[in-house]
């Protein structure tokens, strides 16, 4: 839970140990000593990719996002869901959000995110569009900003203006490999209209 704030300034959430797993070497550390909103984030992702593809809401939902005519032939409202699942996806990015204020440094400025919508793009295209594949390529970019971070306090002479690009240069070349092998849904981003093809 968020600790009191002192001196007029926010306070940030601190990290929470999940007792056997977070000694586990390397790993433990890095994955199982977070703070609440990073254990939220894997429930989100849990749920959100069992229902994406074990329930009706998830069928009906790929399906208006491959093919809304042929849901709608079925009788799915595509324009109320697609609007729902708009509603779901505001939700969980404000969860998102909330890490880089209240869950890291306990304080707002603009243009804090420097970027990182476009490499959250780039790792729903490299998982191939699933949650769980997003959350392994976000793991893995989230490393080579750290690797970043962690090579410049560690005083590597390269300077800084390549260790700032380290994350956008894996970006570039992790999607640049699975262009054309990767598809997106064929609606994404179009809008419905019924009577229309």
């Amino acid at each position: 839970m968020p600790y009191e704030s002192t001196w007029n300034a926010a306070g940030s959430f601190s990290a929470i140990p999940i007792p056997v797993l977070s000694k586990i070497p390397i790993i433990g550390p890095i994955l199982f000593n977070q703070t609440i909103i990073v254990y939220f984030m894997y429930l989100i992702v849990t749920v959100i990719q069992i229902a994406l593809f074990k329930s009706k809401w998830g069928l009906r939902t790929r399906a208006v996002g491959e093919l809304p005519i042929a849901a709608d032939s079925v009788g799915i409202d595509v324009n109320k869901l697609r609007f729902r699942n708009v509603l779901i996806a505001g939700a969980v990015a404000g969860v998102g959000g909330a890490v880089f204020t209240i869950g890291a440094v306990g304080v707002f400025s603009q243009s804090m995110t420097a970027g990182a919508g476009f490499i959250a793009l780039a790792c729903l295209i490299f998982g191939k569009w699933s949650p769980k594949g997003a959350l392994i390529a976000a793991l893995f970019f989230g490393f080579t900003n750290s690797l970043q971070s962690n090579l410049s306090i560690a005083g590597v002479p390269i300077p800084s203006e390549f260790m700032l690009m380290i994350p956008y240069i894996a970006t570039i070349i992790a999607v640049s490999g699975l262009i054309g092998r990767v598809r997106a849904p064929a609606a994404d981003g179009i809008p419905y209209l019924r009577g229309t093809k």
